[in-house]
């Protein structure tokens, strides 16, 4: 069974539709997929009708922002009640934040490039969650950089001139919130040491103790030195270990299928959420 845990639609800043995304997966031979779009759960409805007309198994999720020891984390939230207080009021704030701190970016670099606010929004066509990605699709567009991965690594940087934080939940109470909407969290990439500083071990133990269920082990950002400290880690703290593409349709190169997760951890996840897989 192929089984695939972390993928974005255009809900949030991937360039698929939600149905696309589906079909895209079942053309790509897996059997299971989970949507987790940054921030809400606006695809589910789509990504469930798709996955029914194409017979593949679908996941319901969502890509938490959250900040640890100072540094910016993503946690996975898995079969959680979209509808629960406790995630949502956390999820739209920092949906609204990340409105206004792409609005502050875009001023910034419009004092040195050829941007406006509107070609962003342009960009960010059905998107619930505009961010960084449709600010970095923008300056595509004008020409400024040849592709996203360019303007992340030139103008997009943590550590860059044009950088603005964001309000995010602290991890713990990110954590606890997934918890109590019913949701099953997993620590994406968290050993992306390219795409900045990550936690040290022990913001794994404080998260643990919170609730954490697992840590996505098996991504295209974590070396191989760092797959084999996140296993140490999950087995010290008794965590799952997941494996998964982050694909974002034409937005990154990465490839749906790329790392999969095994059906025994899926077992445990379905479990463990309030919400049901949609079976094919």
């Amino acid at each position: 069974m192929r089984i695939d845990l972390h993928t974005h639609s255009t809900a949030s800043d991937g360039t698929d539709a939600p149905g696309e995304v589906i079909a895209a997966a079942a053309a790509a031979g897996l059997d299971v997929v989970a949507l987790t779009d940054h921030d809400t759960t606006a695809g589910w409805d789509e990504a469930a009708d798709s996955a029914r007309r194409h017979g593949i198994d679908l996941v319901l999720g969502t890509e938490v922002s959250a900040r640890a020891h100072g540094i910016s984390i993503h946690l996975l939230s898995y079969l959680q009640d979209p509808s629960h207080p406790a995630l949502t009021t956390e999820l739209d704030k920092t949906r609204d934040a990340r409105v206004d701190r792409a609005q502050a970016i875009v001023e910034l670099l419009a004092e040195d490039y050829p941007i406006t606010w509107d070609d962003v929004v342009e960009q960010s066509r059905d998107a619930v969650v505009v961010g960084r990605p449709h600010i970095a699709d923008a300056l595509v567009a004008r020409g400024i950089v040849p592709d996203r991965d360019a303007a992340f690594a030139r103008l997009l940087r943590a550590d860059g001139r044009y950088h603005v934080p964001h309000y995010a939940p602290a991890g713990v109470d990110a954590v606890r919130a997934i918890r109590a909407a019913g949701g099953v969290p997993v620590f994406a990439h968290p050993g992306a040491d390219a795409r900045g500083e990550v936690v040290p071990d022990m913001v794994f133990d404080a998260l643990a103790a919170a609730g954490l269920a697992g840590l996505e082990v098996d991504h295209r950002d974590h070396s191989a030195a760092q797959r084999a400290r996140l296993t140490a880690i999950a087995r010290r703290l008794g965590l799952l270990v997941t494996g998964s593409s982050d694909y974002h349709g034409s937005g990154k190169v990465n490839r749906l299928g790329e790392n999969l997760t095994d059906p025994s951890v899926l077992a445990v996840i379905e479990d463990l959420g309030t919400t049901k897989v949609v079976r094919a």
